[in-house]
């Protein structure tokens, strides 16, 4: 009798040793699938890029020209356009997705903290082309009236806030981009601070720190990986967002001083233009754009997620 069990035993450990196996087997080529899809994009984006990286090779980075008559193609308007706006949309989205997300976590009760964060992670949802039609009917024309006069009236010296009032540019799709980002850094950097143990707040409050010193000086420093991590999200949205900025940044491949001026971000140079891309080099040109955003995306997702990762630490929640 208990030979026999020991050979039932076996012969289940055996059977589930092999289950495990085929399911770790199944499980790692689901993992390897997606290593997989992103080596094909890159490689199909480096091949269709071939023409222009023989005939520009890495001029094509810093040239400022842009005629698709002459077939002089060159990245750095739009390069410049997808930074200046991504600036603009950190440097309005930030300090007002921090404080709200330190609101929620810390100063707000439980039941609208929860509310509050409902309505967020719906406004992260809506797709941007709805955020493009509300700017152009509320955004566009309330900085083509009263906010780009009031900053060339009051900053009008500087040459970033000079030039003529046309409600579209630059300035226009920043403030579009901060809109759509902040749901994405208020999300991320309250659940940085939830993370942080309660002991910590506890600690410092037992030392004589009032709540907004415990906050400030002990929550927010040791969840500061997790907010970088949340900021540099917000800013990958912003690389990569495409029809609300195609609707308001006026599309126009220049490098002006002015906020005010018109530009073009590398998606919306993609988005607007490969459907009238007649020639091969044209063409080229674009799909190289597209290879260039992709890596800058990759690259600000990859360093995001490290740094959240990071702050993953072991702790009581606030209630």
């Amino acid at each position: 009798m208990a030979t026999e069990a020991i050979v039932v035993t076996k012969a289940i450990r055996a059977k589930t040793q092999t289950g495990d196996t085929v399911a770790r087997l199944v499980v790692l080529s689901f993992a390897a699938s997606v290593l997989v899809v992103t080596v094909l994009l890159v490689r199909q984006l480096w091949v269709a890029s071939e023409a222009t990286r023989h005939a520009a090779g890495l001029s094509f980075l810093w040239s400022t020209s842009w005629n698709p008559v002459t077939d002089e193609y060159g990245a750095l308007p739009f390069i410049y356009g997808t930074v200046v706006s991504s600036v603009i949309a950190l440097l309005i989205s930030v300090p007002l997705g921090l404080g709200a997300a330190v609101f929620l976590s810390e100063l707000a009760p439980a039941r609208i903290s929860s509310s509050l964060t409902f309505l967020i992670e719906l406004l992260a949802a809506i797709p941007s082309v709805i955020y493009g039609l509300l700017a152009l009917f509320t955004i566009v024309p309330l900085m083509r009236v009263f906010g780009e006069p009031f900053l060339k009236s009051v900053l009008g010296f500087l040459p970033l806030f000079q030039g003529p009032a046309f409600g579209v540019g630059m300035l226009t799709a920043g403030i579009v981009l901060a809109v759509m980002t902040i749901p994405f850094i208020i999300s991320v950097s309250r659940e940085s601070l939830l993370a942080v143990p309660r002991e910590q707040r506890e600690a410092a409050l037992a030392l004589g720190a009032t709540q907004w010193e415990s906050t400030w000086q002990v929550v927010i420093p040791y969840a500061k990986l997790g907010i970088s991590g949340s900021i540099f999200l917000g800013l990958a949205r912003a690389l990569g967002e495409t029809m609300a900025v195609t609707m308001v940044i006026g599309n126009a491949p220049k490098i002006a001083a002015s906020l005010f001026a018109p530009g073009y971000t590398i998606a919306a140079g993609i988005a607007d233009q490969f459907s009238e891309a007649t020639g091969r080099l044209y063409q080229s040109a674009l799909v190289e754009l597209g290879l260039v955003l992709f890596c800058l995306t990759i690259v600000i997702n990859g360093l995001a997620r490290l740094m959240i990762i990071a702050t993953t630490r072991k702790g009581s929640r606030r209630p």
